[in-house]
Formats: C-alpha cells, structure tokens, sequence
C-alpha cells in the first residue's frame, strides 16, 4: 500500500527532528544527573550548548560482578508500556544525537554499556529502553572476559611488550594479508628485542585491527567462528553465508550476553512465551538472546534488508526447533499502519519492540558520511520511532 494511503502514516517530516523550531536546549531530566557511584565524563558540544555525559566506567545501570548500580529509576509517563521496547546504537557519537534519540524516545535516560565487562572484547554501545531494571541475571557459562582466556592458543606467541588484554570493538572489515605481511617482515628485520618504533607501529596495527599473534612474528585478524564466540553466538551460527557477509553482519550485531543481561527481567514476566517485532534484525541478536535466557518465541516479525542475514536468522530458527511462528519482512518501510494491525490482531499484540538502526552515519571511523541522524542510512532510526509509536497507538486502541 503506498504510503498517501495508509492512515497511519504520517509524512516523515513529522519524525524528522524538530529542532530547526525547538531548541535542544530543553532541560533532560538525565542530562547532569551523576550516576550514583560514577565519575561523568562530558564532552562539550559546540550546538546548542549541549552536553552528552559518558558514565566512566562505563557500566549503564550496573553489570556482573561490578558493585556501583542503580537499582531503580522513574521513567517518563510516555514511556509506559505495553509494548515493552529497546533501542541499541554506538555510544560514541555525533553532537547531539542521543539527546535527540532520547527526546523521540519519551525522554528515557541512555544506558550506556561496554561489553568488554560480559566478554573480551570491548563495544561500546548506548541502550534505551522501558525494561525493569532490578533482578537482572546473565547468561551461563560466563563467558571469557580476557584475550588469552578467549584465544588460549594465541598465548603461546604472545610477545611480552604486547600489553592488550581485551580487544578492541569487532568491526564489519578486517586487516589485509598484506599489512599482516608487512609487520611481520618488520619484526623478522629486528633483532629478539624489536626497537620502541617497530613495537609501537604494531601496537597501532593490532589495536585497530584487531589481530592477534598466531605464531612466531605472525599476526592474524578473527577468524569468523571466533568473532560469534566473543559476542556470544551459536558457533557456526552464520556459517553458509561468504566470508565477507559473515564478518559485515557480526561487526552490526548487538553482543548477546550484554543484551540477554538487559533483557533477562522479561523472563519473569512472560514465562509463557513472547510476540516480538524485531526490527534491524541482522543476524538474530535479539531472538538469540531472547532463546538463551529460556523466553520461548511465540511470534516474531524479524525485519532485515539483508538477505543473507535473513537466511541466517531463518536457519538458525529452524535448527533451534523454534515452536512459534517467523514472519520475515524485507524493509522497514514494509511496516505500515495497516500491517501492524493485522499482526496486532492476529496475535493480540506485541510484547517488545527491538532493534537497532544502522550505525554507519554515527560510528567514529567513517569520515566520509558521518552526518548524525540525518545521513542515509542511520536516519532509518525514525522508522524505528514511527514503527514503535505505531504499535504503542494500536495497542493503546485496542486494550481501550
């Protein structure tokens, strides 16, 4: 149904911030509030006047084994569910965009989170949500939080002025066979010890790429099967797919057991199983985690423009004996009024609404495009927006 037609739909200018006639200079309630036990990091912003406060640590709410949390919050009217929702993307971003995420979604404070506190590698991430945040749990086994715990083999060449325990952020590319080539033709040229030069541009090389000492000299980049376990996929999970699609859906993935950590409070609360409309879906972060905290699925719309994420979220539906219902949707432009209704109807409702739009116009190593939410492809967070106020509307109709 074309847009103009669907009575739900409302131009997308009315998404689009407002704020060429309302000042970001409207008071949040979370902007110069300490987290309890934390020291705040700012970082001023030239528009405006605004200010994004990065908790330091960076532990959100709280996390395992950590004692600094926060055991209650006061969220906005607005943000009552049903449905329950949760929102992800990069913590570290341009001026103003999560006051201006924050200001769509109903005001909630961001809860900012890196999972190298739940795994070895470290992922810096913001999260909104409308979630209980007492009596979380995580999931087990724990998974390991250092490289040589995670990598045991790598221990054996690592050298000693190679000082890195976690990893850095797993991204969408890796290092080329010819700067592996060219650090390790480097080091062969030096004697035992390597001058502060060598050691400090293979430092460089191997924080930003990630790559890790595989023999004698040798340095590699993750191999697929390790990038899911350090973000706390099924190994093989996207197996079937070729290489380079499987390191570009792992790089956009959520980081399971951060998620499951957030989410494991719904566990108590739908013991008979979930209806959940995700969207951005990649690879299954959320269905994953949702399946390993033992919430079963009882409908879930996954909807995901890339098709070799949408086979593997199907393939691991189908290896996991998923007792409910996938419904796949191509676009998230697909998602009208109209067929928010019919599955609202079909299965009275959703439980959470899930997902996070594309990073690639938010991220710090794009500098090409980095326009904020108003670059091509992370302005699809307003479709997140328009999607969630659509189902919150619908359901509100229907309840009432």
């Amino acid at each position: 149904m074309a847009k103009e037609a669907d009575p739900h739909f409302k131009p997308r200018n009315e998404y689009i911030p407002s704020d060429k006639k309302r000042k970001l200079q409207k008071q949040h309630p979370w902007k110069n509030k300490r987290t309890v036990g934390s020291e705040r990091k700012q970082i001023n912003r030239n528009d405006e006047d605004e200010k994004i406060q990065l908790p330091n640590p960076m532990i959100g709410f709280g996390v395992p084994g950590e004692s600094l949390s926060i055991v209650s919050r006061t969220l906005p009217k607005a943000a009552f569910g049903p449905p329950y929702f949760y929102y992800e993307n990069v913590a570290l971003t341009p001026k103003g965009v999560w006051c201006k995420i924050s200001r769509f979604l109903y005001d909630i404070e961001p809860e900012f989170v890196d999972s190298k506190y739940f795994s070895a590698a470290a992922r810096k991430r913001g999260y909104i949500h409308n979630l209980p945040i007492q009596n979380r749990f995580p999931l087990l086994p724990i998974l390991p939080r250092t490289i040589h715990e995670a990598l045991p083999l790598t221990k054996k060449w690592w050298p000693k002025w190679d000082l890195r325990t976690n990893l850095n952020c797993l991204q969408t590319c890796i290092a080329s066979a010819k700067l592996t080539d060219r650090i390790r033709k480097a080091l062969e040229d030096c004697d035992d010890d390597p001058p502060l030069r060598v050691k400090k541009y293979v430092i460089e090389q191997c924080k930003k790429w990630n790559l890790v000492w595989v023999g004698m000299n040798k340095v590699a980049p993750l191999e697929p099967d390790e990038m899911e376990m350090l973000l706390g996929f099924p190994r093989d999970h996207t197996r079937g797919i070729s290489r380079t699609d499987r390191y570009k859906a792992l790089g956009n993935s959520f980081q399971i057991d951060t998620v499951a950590y957030h989410l494991s409070v719904l566990k108590e609360v739908f013991p008979n199983g979930m209806n959940v409309l995700s969207l951005f879906s990649g690879i299954g972060g959320a269905e994953v985690a949702l399946h390993r905290l033992g919430i079963p699925l009882k409908n879930v719309v996954s909807v995901e423009l890339s098709e070799p994420s949408r086979n593997v979220v199907r393939c691991w539906w189908d290896q996991t004996n998923q007792k409910g219902n996938l419904i796949d949707v191509s676009d998230v432009k697909e998602v009208t009024g109209d067929r928010l209704e019919q599955w609202i109807s079909s299965f009275g409702g959703f439980d959470l609404v899930i997902g996070g739009s594309p990073c690639n116009n938010l991220t710090g190593s794009n500098r090409w495009s980095r326009d904020g939410l108003e670059g091509e492809h992370s302005s699809l967070f307003f479709d997140y927006f328009r999607i969630l106020d659509l189902v919150k509307s619908i359901m509100g109709t229907v309840e009432h």
